[in-house]
């Protein structure tokens, strides 16, 4: 599929396009290993798995991962609902930090459904779960409709 055609596909089918391939683009989600679970209409899961790269001065995962990963399936389920060319930018995001999580491997999972999509902002809500399914951060977002 050429660029031309990327851009007659809506949210939900450039979303699954992208995940299908076999070389995606560079993205954050690549840098840090994000995985695509589920994409469905208004709602996103991603995980990953975390490393000594993500550790903060304490040793422990640093926030922000939590909030990238937060901030990646709340606006993805934001996008599944949009028409072809139309995007969006986050305006707020706002994080609760639950529980410390260790840089050894330890399997984060993300969960992003949308609340509301209106014709110009959007509000989305997130949680990150660990591999014991217990609750390490949850979040809010704001989105602007482009």
């Amino acid at each position: 599929m050429n660029d031309q055609d990327l851009s007659t596909l809506s949210g939900l089918e450039l979303l699954r396009h992208t995940t299908s391939l076999d070389d995606p683009p560079p993205s954050i989600g690549r840098l840090l290993g994000m995985r695509f679970d589920e994409i469905d209409e208004g709602r996103v899961v991603m995980s990953l798995d975390t490393r000594p790269d993500f550790s903060n001065p304490l040793g422990t995962v640093h926030g922000g991962i939590c909030a990238t990963l937060l901030d990646s399936v709340m606006g993805c389920a934001v996008h599944t609902h949009l028409a072809a060319g139309v995007g969006y930018t986050t305006l707020e995001l706002k994080v609760n930090y639950i529980r410390a999580v260790a840089t050894d491997d330890v399997t984060l999972v993300a969960t992003g459904t949308t609340i509301h999509v209106g014709r110009r902002v959007a509000t989305a809500e997130g949680k990150v779960h660990n591999q014991e399914g217990q609750l390490v951060a949850h979040a809010t977002t704001t989105c602007l409709i482009l």
